[in-house]
C-alpha cells in the first residue's frame, strides 16, 4: 500500500495557467509517486516465498496486463462518469445499488486502514536494526511503540494538519533513493549461477500455476492506489497527457518492481530470501555494500512508511466521511470538530487500527497478514468498478465508436478481478467474508434506524452470501481450521 497524494487546495491551484500546472512529467512522477510504497522493501522476499524465477516473471506478465486492463477502467469511468466523484465506491452504488455501494465503501475502507497494521509492523522491523528491543518488530515493544504513533498521529490530525506537501517530499526522496541505489548496485554484483539455481521453483512451492496464483496478493498489494492516477486531471496542462501519465506511471513501476524482484535472484537464492527478516531489500542490499546498505534502507523505510502511515490514515477516515456526506455510511461518520476533522471517522478508523495491532502478539508474521487482508479486502471494489465499466459499455447502442473495445476493457478487468480473487486463497477470502458479513449488519442496522427496507431481494442473496461465510469463517477460527 502507498501513500496517496493529496489534492492541492484551491489557493494553489491559481497559480499557473489556470491552474493547469501540471505537464506529462509531473503528472507522470506523481503517478509513481503514489504507487511506490511499502510494498517495495519488502517484495522479493515476499514473492520468493511463493514463487520461483520462473512463477515470479510470469506473475509480473499477468499483473501487467490486468493493471493495464483496470487502469483503462478508472480512466474511461472518468471520462464518461465525471459526477461520480466520490471514491471508486460510487461506481458499484451507480451500477448496482445502495447495498453494494455501501459494501465496495466498506471493503475499501476497511482495507485502507488495515494496511496501517501492516506499514506499522514494516516500521518497527526496521528500526529493530537500530534498536534491538523492537526484534523482529512484532513484540510488546513494537506494540507500544506502534500505539504511541498511532495516537501521536491521531491528535495531529484533530488539529487541522492536513496539509502534508514537505513531508511527501521528504518520504518521496527517502523512498525512491534507496530503491535507485539497491537496483544500481544489485545489477554490478548480479551472479548467473545464483540467478540459474532455482528457475522453475523447488517441488515444495507446487506447480508453476500455482506459484503465479500465489505471487497475485503480494502483485495487487503493491498497486494499491493505481486508481489515483486520475484525480489529477483537472490540473494538466493538456487533457491527453493523463493517459500518457498514468501508462508511463504504471510501466515505469512495473519495471521498478520487476528489476527488485527478479535481479535479487542474482544475489540470493530464492530460500534465502523468503528467510529474511522485513524488510528483506535491507538484506540484499546488506549483502552487496555492506553494513552501510543496511542502514540506508532501513531508514527509507522508517520515514518512508511513517509518512505513508500518516497520508494513508488522512485517506481512511477521509472515504467514511464523504460516504457519510452522501448517506452511504452512517450520518456519525460525517460529524466534524472546529477545525474541520471528520472526528468521529478518525476516531473509530484509528481504534480499529489500534486493535489489530495486537495482531503482532499472536500472528507469525503481522506484515504478511496485513497485506494480505488489505488486498483480499479492496478486491470486491475492484470488481465491482470492472462489472460497472461493462455493465455501461454493454448498454451502449451498437455501432457506438469505441464500444467493442470498452466491452473488451471490462470484460477484461473483470476477470482479472475473478482470477485475484481465486488467487488470493480460501484462507483470506473467509477472512475477508468477516469483514463484509459485519459490513452488513453495519448497513442493516443503518437502514433500519433510518425506517428504510434494509435490503432487496437480489441484495439478500448478496447479503446471506457475505454472512454465511462470515459465521464459517469464526468457526474455523475458534476450531482452529484458520490460523492467523
Amino acid at each position: 500500500m502507498k501513500q496517496l497524494k493529496k489534492p492541492l487546495k484551491s489557493g494553489s491551484a491559481a497559480k499557473g495557467s489556470g491552474g493547469k500546472e501540471l505537464g506529462l512529467f509531473s503528472l507522470t512522477s506523481l503517478v509513481v509517486g503514489s504507487v511506490i510504497g511499502s510494498g517495495v522493501f519488502n517484495m522479493m522476499s515476499n514473492m520468493a516465498a511463493s514463487a520461483g524465477l520462473m512463477g515470479i516473471i510470469l506473475g509480473w506478465v499477468v499483473t501487467a496486463i490486468g493493471m493495464t486492463f483496470l487502469v483503462l477502467t478508472f480512466r474511461n469511468l472518468n471520462k464518461k462518469k465525471p459526477k461520480l466523484d466520490a471514491g471508486i465506491y460510487s461506481y458499484a452504488e451507480a451500477g448496482f445499488g445502495r447495498f453494494m455501494g455501501f459494501s465496495s465503501a466498506w471493503g475499501y475502507w476497511i482495507s485502507a486502514w488495515i494496511g496501517n497494521v501492516a506499514y506499522a509492523t514494516l516500521a518497527f522491523s526496521s528500526l529493530s536494526y537500530f534498536f534491538k528491543f523492537f526484534g523482529d518488530g512484532q513484540n510488546v515493544a513494537s506494540v507500544i511503540g506502534a500505539s504511541v504513533l498511532l495516537w501521536a498521529g491521531h491528535f495531529l490530525i484533530l488539529r487541522g494538519v492536513k496539509s502534508a506537501s514537505f513531508m511527501n517530499a521528504i518520504v518521496t526522496i527517502a523512498k525512491l533513493a534507496p530503491i535507485a541505489i539497491f537496483i544500481l548496485a544489485i545489477f554490478f554484483a548480479f551472479k548467473l549461477n545464483i540467478f540459474t539455481k532455482d528457475i522453475w521453483g523447488s517441488s515444495d512451492l507446487g506447480s508453476l500455476f500455482n506459484q503465479v496464483k500465489g505471487t497475485m496478493l503480494v502483485t495487487v498489494w503493491s498497486f494499491i492506489g493505481i486508481e489515483g492516477a486520475v484525480i489529477f486531471s483537472g490540473r494538466a496542462k493538456r487533457r491527453s497527457d493523463v493517459a500518457k501519465a498514468s501508462f508511463l506511471g504504471l510501466y515505469t513501476v512495473i519495471a521498478v518492481y520487476v528489476l527488485v524482484t527478479v535481479l535479487s535472484l542474482g544475489i540470493k537464492t530464492r530460500p534465502e530470501l523468503a528467510a529474511l527478516s522485513a524488510p528483506g531489500m535491507s538484506g540484499v542490499l546488506e549483502a552487496v555494500v555492506g553494513t552501510w546498505g543496511a542502514v540506508l534502507v532501513n531508514i527509507g523505510v522508517i520515514v518512508s512508511v511513517i509518512g505513508a502511515w500518516l497520508a494513508w490514515t488522512m485517506f481512511s477516515f477521509e472515504l467514511p466521511f464523504r460516504a457519510a456526506e452522501k448517506g452511504t455510511f452512517p450520518s456519525i461518520f460525517a460529524k466534524t470538530n472546529k477545525n474541520g476533522t471528520p472526528v468521529v471517522a478518525l476516531t473509530i478508523t484509528n481504534a480499529l487500527v489500534q486493535v489489530f495491532l495486537f495482531t503482532f502478539l499472536v500472528s507469525a508474521s503481522a506484515y504478511n497478514l496485513g497485506y494480505s487482508l488489505a488486498t483480499s479486502t479492496i478486491l470486491i471494489p475492484y470488481v465491482l468498478t470492472a462489472l460497472y465499466q461493462l455493465k455501461i459499455s454493454l448498454q451502449e447502442k451498437a455501432g457506438t465508436p469505441g464500444r467493442s473495445f470498452n466491452v473488451a476493457i471490462g470484460a477484461v478487468a473483470t476477470l482479472y478481478g475473478a482470477w485475484l480473487i481465486y488467487a488470493a486463497g480460501l484462507k483470506y477470502l473467509l477472512l475477508t467474508a468477516i469483514i463484509y458479513g459485519i459490513g452488513v449488519v453495519v448497513y442493516v442496522l443503518m437502514r433500519v434506524l433510518s425506517g428504510k427496507k434494509p435490503l432487496k431481494m437480489a441484495e439478500l442473496a448478496v447479503a446471506a452470501v457475505f454472512v454465511i461465510g462470515a459465521i464459517y469463517a469464526i468457526q474455523q477460527l475458534i476450531s482452529g481450521g484458520i490460523k492467523l
